[in-house]
């Protein structure tokens, strides 16, 4: 029997990168994936790639009405929510005393204030099941941020501390909070990240990421495998962040 056979999941930037394989994957492991992403009818390409087993929903993160919608329609449809992916994320490169503060803003936006809406907004559905797992899709930049990065690595590292804080709150409910710490991924996002030789050659495992490495532990996270697990915190690195490759 696939490891989410079943289970309702919404995840949130599934339009493309990470996100987009992440939706697939978890349906292949037999749950009914909830398409987030702030274009409908990107939503709705990618809902209909899946098939049967997705559901477009057009999502802003950084807007309360539109997680109040979407969680709205995904109980009204299957009477509840067993897990949500905070994965939609904006990136910058951009050194720090080059940068703005209408540069942090717009991180803070999408990176805090999505994170912390999504999770407020499917944990009152968790809490009245007395069951559920979150899951955020952090970014080992929280504790090991790469050069030019400041503004984006704060925004994820606050995203770790809440997690951990939240999973210390909820499990009372049955509410479970964890976080996956991709490192380098293929992904547009990372474009020209993975070109840098260097940087290749302090992978302990000599490649780089597929968004499919990042599902595995996120379909490990919101199966009940994991039943036991939260607060915790999965790094996808490829063992970068040893320290000790070089």
């Amino acid at each position: 029997m696939p490891r989410l056979n079943d289970k309702i999941i919404l995840i949130t930037g599934a339009n493309r990168g990470q996100g987009k394989t992440i939706a697939h994957d978890l349906a292949n492991e037999g749950a009914h994936v909830i398409v987030g992403a702030r274009r409908l009818d990107q939503a709705q390409a990618v809902a209909e790639e899946i098939g049967s087993k997705a559901t477009p929903c057009k999502l802003d993160v950084s807007k309360q009405p539109d997680w109040d919608a979407a969680i709205t329609m995904i109980v009204q449809k299957f009477q509840r929510l067993d897990a949500l992916v905070n994965n939609a994320g904006v990136f910058l490169k951009k050194p720090f005393m080059e940068s703005t503060l209408d540069d942090y803003q717009g991180l803070i936006d999408v990176n805090q204030r999505g994170v912390f809406l999504g999770m407020q907004a499917a944990a009152k559905q968790m809490i009245h099941q007395q069951k559920g797992s979150i899951i955020n899709n952090v970014s080992i930049s929280s504790f090991s941020p790469i050069r030019h990065s400041s503004l984006y690595a704060s925004t994820k590292a606050a995203i770790t501390t809440l997690s951990k804080a939240a999973a210390a709150e909820l499990g009372k409910d049955g509410v479970r909070v964890n976080v996956v710490h991709p490192g380098l991924i293929e992904t547009e996002m990372a474009k020209g990240l993975y070109d840098d030789p260097h940087y290749m050659e302090s992978i302990p495992l000599s490649r780089t990421g597929s968004p499919l490495d990042v599902a595995k532990a996120i379909v490990f996270l919101a199966s009940d495998d994991s039943s036991y697990c939260t607060g915790t915190e999965i790094v996808v690195d490829g063992g970068v962040t040893i320290g000790n490759a070089l």
